[in-house]
């Protein structure tokens, strides 16, 4: 029976090790969590391993090694108690931290600073008394008469988390209350089932798993929280896209329209209404958050080419060949690519300007290429394209899973492929 529970203390033991060497490399190499975060789960899990590796350093000396390392069996003993009592002030003040509370001033941090205090007076104490616990000269482990007194200052600490933990409840976010309340129970459970039982390490496992699912809840939110900032900035950049319209741009069609009046009332009549659709969709577009048909898109696309051919004639062709349109995507994909082309791509000096939209339908979804013969990617002053292709690559990832590629046309204007997935 003993070396069953032996065998089973060791497993939990390398558990633990696992569980606090995924969550110290997670912190440390985790680009979304906030600073907050990451500084705590760094070190919190830093002391997990710690406080395991000296649990397991204490398993191998006491039922693997001789007599001879009854030494070495006192001082694992011991930090495995210290690191185990670590971990519940670190926990207080990131939970009051969470909360908004300001933790230097909090009698609760001061409170459990002393039950801490006493815990770790009475863990000195071992290596003088014997009322605690000892390893006797035959490397042999025994509690002592007082060893349940050293239990109470870590079950008040326990306890005082509690308190805080109901009294800033509405203070923290659901997830992270969740977790707080997850770390909290689990352990003081297992901690006042080995105050009355002898054999499995119920303290350990229950921290390794009440550490085990705080990470998984509070790590998820802020992977969630991370993507929802993501898609609100490339939203906020698709509305600033849309609002920041070229004042010369709006100058020069306004001129068109003026001398078109009276050259060609018709043709100044289509010219406004283009314009105006142009108008419509870049606002719209700002209050659209959700995919929006291939068609609504294209619509855009084709007023904005209307007016600009206006301006450029005889120097601007378009050829759009779109069969299939029955897809959704972001707003403002394809018509950013197709301004960004005219901007750089016509110069009365060079030579016209050939822009091409095509799509057409595979197995996997749904394809937009746009072509233009004008200036390479990259040959101009400006990072504008590249910073539209980024925002248009980000909200593809994060509204479908769509993605967005770039290519040189033989050293002459560029080629950008669109993919947009089947809709499951």
């Amino acid at each position: 029976m003993t070396e069953a529970v032996d065998i089973i203390n060791f497993a939990i033991a390398v558990s633990g090790l696992v569980v606090a060497t995924i969550g110290f490399l997670t912190s440390i190499v985790s680009t979304y969590m906030e600073k907050r975060e990451r500084v705590f789960f760094t070190a919190f899990f830093l002391l997990l391993f710690f406080y395991v590796g000296a649990d397991l350093l204490s398993q191998v000396s006491l039922i693997l090694l001789g007599p001879d390392f009854s030494l070495l069996s006192r001082i694992a003993v011991f930090l495995e108690s210290f690191f185990s009592s670590m971990l519940m002030p670190l926990f207080t003040v990131y939970m009051l931290s969470c909360a908004s509370v300001k933790w230097k001033r909090s009698p609760w941090f001061y409170s459990g600073l002393c039950a801490w205090a006493v815990y770790f007076t009475l863990l000195l104490s071992t290596f003088v008394s014997s009322h605690i616990y000892y390893i006797t000269v035959d490397n042999i482990y025994h509690r002592g008469p007082l060893y349940h007194i050293l239990l109470i200052p870590s079950v008040l600490l326990m306890l005082m988390d509690l308190g805080i933990l109901l009294t800033h409840y509405k203070s923290l976010i659901p997830r992270k209350a969740r977790a707080f309340t997850l770390y909290i129970i689990i352990p003081l459970v297992g901690m006042l089932i080995q105050m009355f039982s002898f054999g499995l390490l119920m303290i350990v496992i229950s921290t390794c798993i009440a550490a085990f699912f705080m990470l998984i809840l509070i790590m998820t939110g802020q992977i969630k929280s991370y993507i929802s900032k993501q898609k609100e900035n490339a939203l906020a950049y698709a509305e600033n896209l849309a609002l920041q319209m070229r004042p010369h741009f709006i100058y020069n069609v306004m001129m068109s329209i003026y001398y078109l009046i009276e050259q060609n009332p018709d043709k100044a009549r289509q010219v406004t209404l283009d314009f105006t659709t142009y108008l419509r969709k870049n606002f719209s577009s700002v209050a659209s958050e959700n995919m929006i048909p291939f068609t609504e898109e294209l619509e855009h696309v084709k007023a904005y080419l209307s007016v600009e051919q206006v301006r450029f004639e005889e120097i601007l062709y378009v050829d759009i060949d779109t069969p299939h349109t029955g897809f959704k995507l972001p707003p403002l994909t394809i018509q950013p690519i197709v301004e960004n082309a005219v901007r750089h791509g016509v110069d009365p000096e060079h030579a016209p300007l050939h822009i091409s939209i095509r799509t057409e339908s595979i197995p996997a979804g749904s394809v937009v290429t746009i072509e233009n013969d004008g200036l390479p990617l990259g040959e101009n002053d400006s990072d504008d394209p590249h910073i539209a292709l980024n925002n248009i690559r980000e909200r593809l990832k994060n509204s479908c899973n769509g993605r967005i590629d770039v290519t040189g046309m033989d050293g002459k204007g560029a080629r950008v492929t669109i993919f947009i997935p089947a809709a499951p």
